[in-house]
């Protein structure tokens, strides 16, 4: 007698079909010859990056495993994720992946708590700086940033769950290239720098052939053009800038919302140069047919309607534990700003 499939390799076929049919609708908007094949490496590309899950039953995943690994091989979402439709909040990841460090073994160099509402159009953006020294869910207390490295995208997620009490739908993560070649592939972005940068220590590690090489480089304030590269030295520098880890939250902020206004020019015979520049250099939880109906939602969204947050003292304070420069968390005044944006776990 035969045996029945399981039911999660029939969700994961089930899911797919709806990829696929989804995809075979955007062949009829297009409404050209041989668009399968101009489309084909997007649509691989999607299924290899998207439909990742965050694994919530237990408290963590070993520091030896993969952190990729550890963010994929994961049970079903939660059943208590937001409603099409409805507000939802996304973790946004942003990781050195460079080749000082194996793949998946890295930190997050930028953690932004995003909860956004269809209806009204309105986006909340929370900046969490690397330097927090938190509880992780994987054990012990550290650097928020370390939660990735010892667990990848899910203990990322539940230790910001855990700590600031709220729940997370999705999460994105993508890496240094993955950044630099979509900014590139956009054409660039236009940014009004609010907080220059001279840093005579900014890690040559994509640009040179020791990967622990130092260079020097400026952005000067004020309205200007930056392709991939000039956008990653702006959100990335660590030294230089008067307001400190402060300063680089604001900074990614800023590359976000102008890459926001660039992808709103964009149109679907974009979408294989996107998808082929973020290989590899990216990944989500979210389905192909989620991350498809943000597309419409980004476009409606203006810049009024965006609220920016940062985690200025006295929400932290400055301190050393250790060897290591941290921010401590006054979370008696963190957690009710926290829950006046984004709804309690």
């Amino acid at each position: 007698m035969r045996k029945r499939a399981s039911a999660r390799p029939r969700r994961r076929w089930r899911r797919r079909l709806v990829a696929g049919l989804l995809i075979a609708l955007c062949f009829v908007v297009a409404g050209a010859g041989g668009t399968l094949a101009y489309f084909f490496p997007a649509i691989v590309t999607a299924f290899q990056v998207t439909g990742h899950t965050i694994d919530r039953s237990k408290e963590s995943a070993a520091p030896s495993e993969s952190a990729h690994a550890a963010a994929s091989v994961a049970p079903a979402p939660s059943p208590t994720s937001a409603a099409p439709g409805q507000p939802f909040t996304v973790l946004l990841l942003g990781s050195d992946n460079d080749e000082k460090f194996a793949p998946g073994q890295v930190l997050t160099q930028s953690m932004i708590l995003c909860r956004i509402n269809p209806a009204t159009k309105q986006v909340v953006m929370l900046s969490l700086s690397r330097d927090m020294y938190v509880p992780l869910s994987t054990g012990g207390t550290d650097k928020i940033d370390k939660a990735y490295l010892y667990g990848g995208a899910s203990a990322a997620v539940t230790t910001v769950e855990n700590d600031f009490d709220v729940h997370v739908d999705h999460y994105a993560w993508i890496g240094l290239l993955g950044l630099v070649n979509l900014i590139d592939k956009v054409g660039g972005i236009d940014v009004v720098a609010t907080n220059p940068v001279l840093d005579d220590f900014y890690p040559a590690d994509i640009s040179g052939t020791n990967p622990y090489d130092y260079e020097r480089v400026a952005v000067l304030p004020g309205p200007q053009h930056m392709n991939g590269i000039q956008a990653l030295e702006y959100v990335r520098s660590r030294h230089g800038d008067l307001r400190s880890d402060y300063g680089r939250s604001q900074r990614q902020q800023e590359v976000l919302l102008a890459l926001r206004a660039k992808a709103k020019l964009l149109g679907l015979s974009d979408l294989p140069d996107i998808a082929n520049a973020m290989a590899n250099d990216f990944n989500t939880d979210m389905s192909i047919s989620q991350v498809a109906s943000l597309l419409p939602l980004a476009s409606n969204i203006t810049l009024g309607n965006v609220q920016q947050i940062i985690l200025l003292p006295p929400y932290t304070e400055a301190a050393q534990v250790g060897s290591q420069d941290v921010l401590i968390a006054n979370w008696n005044l963190i957690l009710p700003l926290v829950h006046q944006y984004f709804p309690a776990q």
